[in-house]
């Protein structure tokens, strides 16, 4: 199978590296040169734009930031859609606005091309070590072509509904994790201003409960107060702004998704945007006395 990325970002890159090792034919394009070290001695082809990628494609994975980008590399010029023949299957892997996937797919189908929307969840190691989970939005025969690559890049995928519910799925998982990470962040705050031994206390709480991905990899950042780049603070907020865009459509309420986005927005205010999203420990810190 012929596979295309279109994105080499903290995601992409890890991602594409993945399908090269398993065997793919794998052609690659990043917006920003120089991202693609490692990918020129696992035999990746670097295209000159989205479109070179679609047509020495079968299937073609997009994995940037936000809608509008998405929207650039498979309609903007010299894109995905102005190169794939009719039968490439598009599978978007970024995080982006369930109603634009599904305008998305409608336009791509007009051309005989069609279109899963495959969110992952498990940040950059996940990426890195071929762990991700996979939410799908598409017909399930499309779901099976690319079914191949895709258990290479996670071990968890997951037919969940038709195009655009996908995104729907991990605007849920963003959700939830807001709340895991204000929560985690505040248990550890207190066991800071209690003087306890947090490594301790994280080994205690691992056995119980409060048992989580979030308390057994962020706990020590927060602990340390330094945040490295796992998942950025800037792009956390951009999906929990898509939450709440639904949540608004719905009728849902979402107050503490609703908090930690104006955390975040403090946070980029404060030039932490590209900071790992479990800097948020660092207002839960501040407004404790602890040092900012």
């Amino acid at each position: 199978m012929r596979v295309g990325f279109v994105g080499l970002g903290t995601m992409g890159g890890a991602m594409a590296a993945n399908a090269a090792r398993a065997g793919f034919d794998v052609t690659a394009w990043n917006r920003t040169p120089g991202r693609d070290t490692e990918l020129h001695g696992l035999g990746v082809r670097i295209a000159a734009n989205p479109a070179a990628v679609a047509a020495a494609s079968d299937v073609v994975i997009t994995m940037v930031s936000d809608t509008p980008d998405v929207e650039a590399v498979l309609f903007g010029s010299e894109g995905v859609a102005s190169g794939a023949a009719a039968g490439c299957l598009v599978v978007d892997m970024s995080t982006i606005s369930p109603s634009a996937t599904r305008d998305f797919a409608e336009r791509l189908a007009a051309q005989g091309v069609a279109m899963l929307d495959a969110p992952v969840s498990g940040g950059s190691e996940g990426a890195k070590k071929g762990t991700l989970s996979i939410f799908v939005g598409g017909e399930a025969a499309d779901l099976e072509r690319a079914r191949p690559v895709l258990e290479c890049l996670g071990t968890t995928i997951t037919h969940v509904g038709p195009i655009g519910a996908g995104q729907a799925v991990k605007a849920v998982n963003q959700v939830i994790l807001a709340g895991t990470y204000l929560g985690v962040a505040e248990g550890i705050v207190l066991a800071l201003k209690a003087g306890l031994d947090v490594e301790q206390v994280v080994g205690a709480l691992s056995g119980g409960a409060a048992q989580s991905w979030v308390l057994t990899n962020r706990s020590g950042r927060m602990k340390d107060n330094d945040y490295p780049l796992g998942f950025k603070v800037a792009l956390h907020r951009k999906d929990l702004g898509i939450a709440l865009g639904m949540a608004r459509e719905l009728g849902a309420s979402l107050p503490v998704s609703a908090l930690c986005e104006a955390i975040e927005a403090g946070l980029m205010g404060q030039h932490h945007a590209d900071d790992d999203m479990s800097a948020v420990a660092r207002s839960i810190r501040a407004l404790s006395g602890l040092e900012a």
